[in-house]
């Protein structure tokens, strides 16, 4: 079996450090740089355009060229919600690891947990304030159920987590059938005049919920089995990403073929969704086993190095996308119609930033700045 690598002396450990140099899995913190980098690449789309519908129709206002419509369909296969089940997995994966060390340490599990996920939830709030995709308080409000279930069976875990995510493909169903063909009721998420209706709102709710719960349930199955972590054989990881990386890519075409057959059709736009939700699970499998290969050749190298700096400081980097994008294409750039290929310029630009300052930062610190407050505050110790 292959350990998982451990940190070595990034940064100086206190008694009020997140955790010891010595503690970190250092495997995670690759993932995590690579999941809080990529979330971006959809992000940016809600943010930067001002048109609501281009974040879910590729037809919408954004694509303005043929370079936009590439960008798009590949942001389509091969980033949207890819990302986002990568965080929420790790965001799982995070609530036991922290209620495995603070059980280690004496300290009342339950009561320090949903206080410590009561302040991500204000955290997520004041974020909302600034720009509505906030993910931060969804997950807030799914941990008090990863808390109540954490100890379950690892096969338990699993299989209720892809529960989950099938149930969404039968909302879709029912949300669809709620749909005229002339897309009445789909609102701004399709760019269709009018209100969005009850039924398609209540669907997105659920989406979120359920995405983000089901992937998480599946991080806790993913951390206990060793998978996460980076402990299974190197063979393992290989036939993960060979048997479920070709599968993931052919589901989220399919859905993107599948739409664009029918021309954007406002009567299909949400079952035209289930592809691509099905094939997250296989793609994030796939991604991750990819990354924890790389992290164990690359261990100790530079841009491994700036990689698990960007994870170590992933809420602060999370949140400081948002302020970068809005600064910049709301007030910077406010009224200037943008294409996808603009904001891959703003992405990449935001990546190399992160790649910079969170390594500098830490080179200093033991935490981001963001994380060592929600700590501080976890504990309400803001000394030293």
């Amino acid at each position: 079996m292959t350990a998982s690598p451990r940190e070595g002396g990034d940064a100086p450990s206190t008694e009020r450090a997140a955790t010891t140099a010595a503690e970190r899995i250092t495997t995670l913190d690759a993932i995590r740089g690579v999941a809080v980098l990529g979330i971006l690449t959809m992000n940016v789309v809600a943010i930067g355009i001002a048109d609501p519908a281009a974040y879910s129709n590729l037809s919408a206002s954004s694509s303005q060229s043929p370079l936009d419509w590439l960008i798009g369909a590949f942001g389509e296969i091969f980033f949207d919600q890819k990302f986002m089940g990568m965080f929420s997995m790790l965001f799982g994966a995070g609530i036991v690891l922290f209620a495995d060390r603070a059980e280690a340490k004496g300290r009342a599990v339950i009561r320090l947990s949903l206080w410590r996920n009561f302040l991500l939830l204000l955290i997520g709030i004041v974020h909302s304030l600034f720009w509505e995709g906030d993910i931060l308080v969804v997950y807030a409000l799914c941990s008090p159920v990863l808390l109540l279930v954490r100890r379950w069976p690892t096969t338990v875990l699993f299989s209720l987590g892809v529960a989950i995510l099938l149930l969404i493909p039968l909302l879709s169903f029912l949300a669809q059938a709620t749909v005229p063909a002339s897309g009445a009721g789909l609102g701004e998420w399709w760019g269709v005049p009018g209100e969005m209706s009850d039924g398609v709102g209540l669907w997105l709710l659920a989406d979120a919920f359920m995405r983000a719960l089901g992937m998480m349930l599946i991080g806790v199955a993913a951390y206990r089995s060793g998978f996460l972590r980076g402990d299974w054989e190197a063979s393992r990881y290989r036939r993960v990403i060979a048997w479920n990386l070709p599968l993931g890519i052919a589901l989220s075409a399919l859905g993107l073929a599948f739409i664009v057959v029918n021309d954007f059709a406002p009567g299909v736009a949400i079952v035209s969704t289930i592809p691509n939700t099905l094939g997250t699970l296989p793609m994030v499998a796939a991604y991750i086993s990819i990354i924890v290969l790389w992290h164990q050749r690359a261990t100790g190298r530079p841009f491994d190095v700036r990689l698990r700096a960007v994870g170590r400081m992933a809420l602060t980097n999370y949140l400081a996308q948002t302020v970068l994008a809005t600064l910049t294409f709301w007030v910077l750039l406010d009224g200037v119609e943008l294409g996808r290929s603009a904001l891959l310029v703003f992405v990449i630009a935001v990546w190399a930033l992160q790649l910079w300052w969170s390594k500098a930062w830490l080179s200093r610190f033991s935490q981001g700045p963001v994380e060592w407050l929600w700590r501080a505050a976890t504990y309400r110790r803001f000394s030293g």
